[in-house]
């Protein structure tokens, strides 16, 4: 079979996972730190990612300065704007969120915006929670409901970071593993 070859990499390159081929001078991404938790004056770089991209455990990334690196963390971590990646050559990269479509759920009376929070719930809708207003992705049938029970929404272009749920130990990540419910 032939080993990886650098003049060619995607003919013979080494696959690590079903999404992502790598040869041995791509930077590794291997420690996640939290916003607060890592010197981020040190940062050498960023990543601006979307939320899914936020959501990951390995995957093949290009920083904002144009370098390769692959994630490679123990476990899937939902990141947030602000949190550190400790490259293998002790760089750090700060992790920025990227705008991204989004819809502004609003309603002029607080109680009301309240059961609109209490009906995305219910259907387990990813969901930012704001001062007096409410983002989720773009979905007409979720859209239709919402504006049947009174919302005014707004399209907007904006960093998408919903609650991380019950389960997720600090508000910030979740597995989807389970189906996003705990089980003893």
């Amino acid at each position: 079979m032939g080993g990886f070859s650098p003049a060619n990499p995607r003919k013979s390159c080494p696959w690590l996972n079903g999404i992502s081929c790598t040869d041995m001078t791509t930077n590794r991404a291997s420690i996640h730190r939290p916003a607060g938790l890592w010197p981020e004056e040190k940062a050498t770089g960023a990543l601006t990612l979307d939320f899914d991209a936020r959501h990951r455990r390995r995957i093949r990334l290009t920083t904002d300065q144009g370098e390769d690196v692959l994630l490679n963390l123990p476990k899937a971590v939902a990141m947030v704007e602000g949190d550190g990646l400790q490259l293998e050559d002790r760089r750090w990269l700060k992790v920025q969120a990227a705008p991204e479509p989004v819809v502004e759920v609003r309603h002029k009376d607080p109680n009301q915006l309240a059961r609109l929070a209490w009906h995305l719930g219910n259907r387990h809708l990813p969901t930012e929670i704001g001062n007096q207003v409410l983002r989720i992705r773009p979905d007409h049938v979720i859209e239709d409901m919402l504006l049947g029970l009174g919302a005014d929404l707004v399209m907007v272009q904006a960093p998408f970071q919903p609650e991380g749920g019950a389960y997720s130990g600090h508000g910030h990540s979740h597995s989807h593993d389970d189906g996003g419910h705990h089980h003893e």
